[in-house]
């Protein structure tokens, strides 16, 4: 036998050992892609492994000639079991973490209080917070009273800007009970502004520019005008002898000088510190004609701060349950 032919045979055998030592099922054929680049595809067919050919399941000594399929991995869609949410024209499609963490704090403007005038045929309020019957326009900047509805019954207006009272500012406002415009620019007070609220007991004005009070209504229990200026002239005569209902009378730090009078029965308290009277009437507290002790109920006179000396005066207070508080001397 020659040579060539020899090593031919020998070759054929090799081969033929080598293909019979591969486990069966398991065979690597090779193709091409389309840009002609080869690549080895492992076949494992019906290749049942188990605990005897565990270690033959797959052949890692030639991982480099296997494809990579994580590019060509096929698109998973996640479902959800809510319904979806349906997105109207108006709802914003921004990512919800692109939003700001702070809350954004909007002012309250009504509260089943105040509709459009249409349906309710109320006012509206513009700038005031409405809370039932209550009306808060506080540090608003206003310079007048705004509309308000006609069931209110407490307003606020304090620390704005509001230099005058006028006449139809309240008009209607028949269950308005309580009025505070406290540190305002209030310099006057048209007569008629308050005198039609049949329901007002509180009438709180400190700290405003009042020089006289206007009419009052009867049945106010409460009025507090303190840090004012009030001179005695800018009340009238009889200015609180038809206040049957009055118990708080506060008008401290203001420019009166004298006791204003009569005073009702019902007055349980008057503070008229820290203002220039120098004088008291012998029938400022007391009924001089019938000598009645008629003031019981009137237990707290305040009048220091006052250049008066209460000493002068002994006659003015035999009715009274206690003595004003003041210099005696």
């Amino acid at each position: 036998m020659k040579l060539p032919a020899f090593l031919s045979l020998l070759a054929l055998v090799l081969l033929e050992a080598e293909t019979a030592s591969r486990p069966k099922g398991r065979k690597r054929r090779d193709q091409t892609n389309e840009e002609g680049d080869s690549y080895s595809v492992l076949n494992l067919g019906n290749y049942d492994p188990g605990l005897d050919n565990y270690d033959e399941v797959i052949d890692l000594s030639d991982y480099e000639g296997l494809t990579d399929y994580g590019d060509q991995l096929p698109e998973v869609k996640v479902t959800s079991l809510t319904p979806p949410t349906r997105i109207g024209s108006t709802q914003s499609t921004m990512d919800p973490r692109t939003l700001s963490s702070e809350p954004t704090m909007t002012k309250p403007t009504t509260l089943g209080l105040l509709g459009s005038p249409s349906s309710h045929d109320l006012p509206t309020c513009l700038v005031c917070v409405c809370l039932g019957s209550s009306v808060y326009c506080d540090d608003a900047d206003l310079e007048s009273i705004p509309p308000l509805p006609k069931t209110t019954a407490y307003l606020y207006a304090r620390f704005n800007r509001i230099p005058r009272i006028r006449a139809g500012d309240f008009k209607g406002l028949t269950k308005l009970k309580k009025i505070d415009l406290s540190s305002n620019s209030i310099s006057s007070i048209d007569d008629d502004a308050l005198r039609l609220l049949p329901a007002l007991q509180d009438l709180i004005l400190p700290e405003n520019q009042l020089t006289a009070l206007p009419v009052l209504p009867a049945g106010i229990e409460v009025l507090d005008v303190r840090l004012n200026r009030l001179q005695s002239s800018g009340i009238r005569p009889a200015a609180f002898r038809a206040l049957e209902r009055l118990q708080f009378l506060y008008m401290a730090d203001n420019l009166l000088d004298s006791i204003p009078g009569p005073l009702p029965e019902s007055l349980r308290s008057l503070h008229l510190q820290n203002n220039m009277i120098e004088t008291i009437q012998r029938d400022a507290f007391c009924d001089t004609e019938e000598h009645k002790h008629s003031r019981r109920r009137l237990e707290d006179i305040r009048l220091d701060g006052n250049p008066v000396n209460l000493g002068l005066f002994p006659g003015a207070y035999f009715c009274l349950p206690r003595l004003p508080t003041g210099r005696c001397c």
